[in-house]
Parts: structure tokens; C-alpha cells; sequence
């Protein structure tokens, strides 16, 4: 049987709400949302497009933490405010995905926890070892 690993951040809403930044069971790792929050609740980026880059950074560190990387995505979900700022959001999710290409999707929603939160990005990868 496969061992559950579960990894924290540190980031100011997982004991609150009770959940891992990332999980890995195997070769799946799946990857929470992720925005421009710093640990001390912080929120960095002014802009869509600039959070957007930080969220992915997140991302890009969460998954080093469960032994994977930018490479072994899958799937990615982005979640936006504001539908008129997909394209710089998209330029953002390509500057790290182009080549990887994972399954993905841009959801418009209307607001998140905190109002100055302005993109979220979740992702699965799996890791061939």
C-alpha cells in the first residue's frame, strides 16, 4: 500500500480550515489552491497577471516539496475575478506551462476569503519515477 504524505506551507489558512498545501499518495500529487498570500497573510501583486506569477510560484514550490515539478503537471485550474484580465493571466500560466501543456481551465468567480485576492491556481501532477 501506497504511504499518504502530507506537506504544509505554513500559510495562514491551513490550520484554520483544516488542509494540506500539497498531498502526494504515490506518483499523484496534488498541489491546493494557491494565490499571492505570503505566510504572514500578506497579499502580494498588484495586478492579475502579477499574482498570478507569484501564485504559480507557490505552486512551483509546493510541488518541489513532495518531490515533483513544473514538469510533471497534469492539470491546472485558474480562478479569476475578472474575465477581462484572462489574457494576462494566461501569459502568466504560459511563461511556466508552454511546453508542458497540461489539461487546464480559467474560471471566472465572483471574489475569494480575502477581497485583494485576485487569481488562485491549483495543480495535479504525477511523478514517473
Amino acid at each position: 500500500m501506497t504511504a499518504i504524505e502530507r506537506f504544509g506551507s505554513g500559510g495562514p489558512y491551513e490550520a484554520a480550515v483544516g488542509y494540506s498545501r500539497v498531498v502526494r499518495a504515490g506518483s499523484h500529487v496534488w498541489v491546493s489552491g494557491c494565490t499571492s498570500v505570503e505566510a504572514d497573510g500578506t497579499v502580494r501583486g498588484d495586478s492579475h497577471g502579477e499574482q498570478m506569477r507569484i501564485a504559480i510560484s507557490n505552486v512551483l514550490k509546493a510541488l518541489e516539496t513532495a518531490g515533483a515539478s513544473a514538469v510533471d503537471v497534469v492539470r491546472t485550474r485558474m480562478y479569476v475575478t475578472d474575465a477581462s484580465k484572462t489574457d494576462e493571466v494566461g501569459r502568466a500560466h504560459a511563461d511556466v506551462f508552454s511546453d508542458i501543456r497540461p489539461a487546464t481551465a480559467m474560471i471566472e468567480v465572483k471574489g475569494f476569503i480575502d477581497s485583494r485576492i485576485l487569481v488562485e491556481i491549483e495543480a495535479d501532477a504525477f511523478v514517473i519515477d
